[in-house]
């Protein structure tokens, strides 16, 4: 009659299985291997273990063997070539990424796991596991737009500083109107949020009309001045620079971050400037609205008070707008800028350099 070879442990081996044996996070098949071990050092038999683990009396015995010859190594790792053997060689799996990356399908913008494993002459499953092991989701994309401004570099730098570096005795404003904001009502009511059911609108609806939203963001505390209008011409601008003019201290100086667009440096608003020397403007790259940080308030305002809401008309989209404004201003924190004016430009430089070699990513 065969014997089981007898196991002895040492402290230090001891109290690395128990750990095994009781780790949660441990992975399921070395927590069964170490309870293995354990009994057997106990001088249970291979059927009492087999019987006591629910498992197989040839996988006690394997394992009281594996253990015996090389210790704990030789059950914490599985031994060498074990595991269903790969039918496909790494080039096809190459390949799948390469004409994922740099080609689509003739009836498509883009490739699905079916119609890749159609090509490829592979199942889906597999092209799955090539995209999800090299980040690769063909069906997400994202938009972009690479500033030309010829003054990039020195604007990027002007306006970065002034979020890292703020002069002193000034306050920095990023300005700028949210236009056409849409007092959207819905055609019925919403049906009761609850477990199990998220809150549903319907899909249609009633437009009651339009507003804008200016605002200027003070990015050293947050607090945020605004203004609605129905219009933005150059004419809403000055107002709004003639409020700023108003709420702020007379004494600091008036650094305005701004983007680009026409009304900004109207003939009128030049004049007004001029009238107005503690006022100073900053304007972002041409398609760099990014760079103005008010648009991270906007997306916030966005997102959780105006997309899902309801107004029957402009006035209550208004009240409600002020009433967010209000209430972020009780307790307004400031957005850390951190990225520094030479990452961004460097990496602006890579996408212009991956655009001119016609490269599919950035």
């Amino acid at each position: 009659m065969r014997v089981a070879v007898t196991i002895k442990l040492a402290d230090d081996e001891r109290a690395k299985l128990e750990s095994y044996a009781r780790g949660r996070s441990t992975p399921a098949r070395l927590v069964l291997r170490a309870k293995i071990v354990l009994l057997a050092a106990a001088e249970k038999n291979n059927k009492d273990i087999a019987a006591e683990l629910k498992t197989l009396q040839k996988t006690v015995g394997l394992w009281r063997n594996r253990f015996a010859q090389k210790r704990l190594p030789g059950i914490e790792k599985d031994a060498p070539g074990r595991g269903r053997p790969k039918t496909i060689d790494a080039k096809k799996l190459e390949e799948v990424v390469r004409v994922t990356t740099q080609e689509t399908p003739p009836n498509a913008t883009q490739w699905s796991t079916r119609d890749m494993a159609k090509a490829m002459e592979v199942s889906a499953s597999t092209v799955g596991r090539v995209w999800r092991k090299n980040g690769l989701k063909p069906h997400l994309f994202r938009s972009f737009k690479l500033s030309r401004d010829p003054e990039f570099a020195e604007k990027l730098d002007d306006v970065v500083g002034l979020y890292q570096n703020p002069p002193a005795n000034a306050i920095v404003l990023s300005c700028d109107e949210k236009s056409q904001i849409q007092a959207l009502d819905r055609t019925q009511p919403s049906l009761p949020f609850r477990s199990g059911r998220t809150k549903t609108v319907t899909h249609d609806y009633k437009r009651n009309g339009t507003s804008t939203l200016f605002a200027a963001l003070n990015t050293l505390n947050g607090n945020v001045l605004s203004m609605c209008a129905p219009r933005h011409r150059h004419q809403e601008w000055l107002r709004f620079l003639e409020m700023i003019d108003r709420e702020t201290p007379a004494h600091l100086a008036i650094h305005v971050i701004a983007d680009n667009y026409a009304t900004h440096k109207h003939a009128k608003v030049k004049r007004w400037l001029a009238r107005h020397p503690r006022f100073h403007m900053h304007f972002t790259p041409t398609s760099a609205s990014w760079l103005n940080m008010v648009e991270r308030f906007f997306r916030d305002i966005t997102t959780k008070r105006i997309r899902r809401g309801a107004f029957p008309s402009v006035d209550a989209l208004i009240q409600a707008i002020r009433s967010y404004i209000e209430q972020h201003n009780l307790d307004p924190k400031p957005f850390i800028w951190t990225a520094k004016a030479s990452d961004i430009l460097a990496k602006v430089t890579r996408a212009r350099k991956a655009l001119a070699n016609n490269s599919p990513s950035i």
